[in-house]
Order: structure tokens, then C-alpha cells, then sequence
């Protein structure tokens, strides 16, 4: 069987590794875990498209995330993020995410940078890439830096059980980035949101 093709330019995305725990310390920094659909978006010139981490094109499904990062300042770029709908509550929405037309309404909150303007920004250090991306993003629609937390892993996981969020993302400073399974990602979920819930329904009514 012949395997698909890459679409140029496309970096296949860096995956968390799981575990039960966040990790403590000072070399790390923290993310929120939003509910939502991993994408690269990736700009060549006028061309602008967005990839699922299976590198299945979705721009036409995300016309608003499209438009935004074609208005961005750069020729080129590859920018890693997740596509979300934003509730009412200020909370990610899943569930409005997959309905009919929520790609005008849908954002990316964009965490990595690995491409810009030609030059391959992966083996900077995470929070190199990640500042060249907030000023980059500065102020921009659609497309939005996804902020980060300096703070003890553990009362940050903590905080975001609290506030009902999927989890956090655990990220190792200084680490380049690293496509597929990246141990200098952590990941770690909340049992009780609903991102989780909702996998427990589907793995149980399978």
C-alpha cells in the first residue's frame, strides 16, 4: 500500500507525552490544554493552508483562521495551534466546534513556531521560537498567541481543574522542538472536564 504524500511544507506536529503528574521546577513552563483540533498553518507566499495532524487540509473548514494568518507580516511561516470555539463561559466548546459553520467563529490559540520567513526556527530554544511568535501575532484576529504560565507545575494543574479546562501542557525550556513523541512535552488532563468525559462516552460505546 502507497503512502500518501506530505504536503510541502508541512512539519509533522510534536505530540505530549502523557503522564499523571505535572512536572515541578524552574525549567519548565506551562500551558493551557484547549479542546479543540491540533493544525499547522502554513504560509507560502499568497497561499495560506491549514493541515490536521494528519496532514488532512482544512482551510476551507476554518475560513476565519485562513483569512487571519494571511494577514500576518511574514512571507512564509509554519505555526503549530489549536483550532478552537470559544463558549460564552470564556471556555472552549467542542461540541460547537464540529457544528456546521464554526469556522467562522472558530480561533487557533498558536504555541510554536517552526518556520519563519524561510529559516527553520526548530532548533531554537522553546522560548526563543515562542517570543518570535507573540510579536509576530501581536494583536491578530483570529490568530492568538497562547499565553504560557512561570509558576510550580503541580498548583498550576491545580488551577486549571478549578477553572474546568481539559489540562495543561508542560513545556521544557530550552528544548528545540521535536516532531512525533516529545518527552520535553508533558501533558497532563483534568478526569473531570469534559474533553475526558466525553472520550470515556466514546471509547465506552464503542
Amino acid at each position: 500500500m502507497l503512502k500518501r504524500s506530505l504536503p510541502a511544507g508541512f512539519v509533522v506536529p510534536a505530540q505530549p507525552v502523557e503522564q499523571h503528574q505535572p512536572p515541578a521546577g524552574p525549567e519548565w513552563v506551562h500551558e493551557i490544554k484547549h479542546d479543540g483540533y491540533r493544525m499547522i498553518v502554513r504560509r507560502d507566499g499568497d497561499r495560506v493552508r491549514l493541515y490536521s495532524r494528519k496532514a488532512i487540509d482544512w482551510t476551507a473548514r476554518l475560513p476565519a483562521i485562513a483569512e487571519s494568518a494571511a494577514r500576518l507580516g511574514a512571507r512564509s511561516f509554519t505555526i503549530d495551534g489549536e483550532a478552537v470555539v470559544i463558549g460564552p463561559d470564556g471556555l472552549t466548546d467542542f461540541e460547537a466546534l464540529r457544528r456546521r459553520g464554526a469556522g467562522d467563529m472558530a480561533v487557533l490559540y498558536a504555541f510554536d513556531l517552526m518556520e519563519l520567513d524561510g529559516n527553520d526556527m526548530r532548533s531554537l530554544p522553546i522560548e526563543t521560537r515562542r517570543a518570535t511568535l507573540a510579536s509576530l501575532l501581536r494583536n491578530h484576529g483570529a490568530v492568538r498567541f497562547s499565553e504560557h504560565i512561570l509558576a510550580n507545575g503541580p498548583e498550576v494543574f491545580a488551577h486549571a481543574c478549578r477553572l474546568g479546562v481539559e489540562g495543561i501542557v508542560s513545556k521544557r525550556l530550552g528544548s528545540p522542538y521535536r516532531s512525533g513523541p516529545c518527552s520535553t512535552w508533558i501533558k497532563v488532563r483534568n478526569p473531570a472536564s469534559i474533553a475526558v468525559q466525553r472520550e470515556r462516552s466514546e471509547n465506552w460505546n464503542k
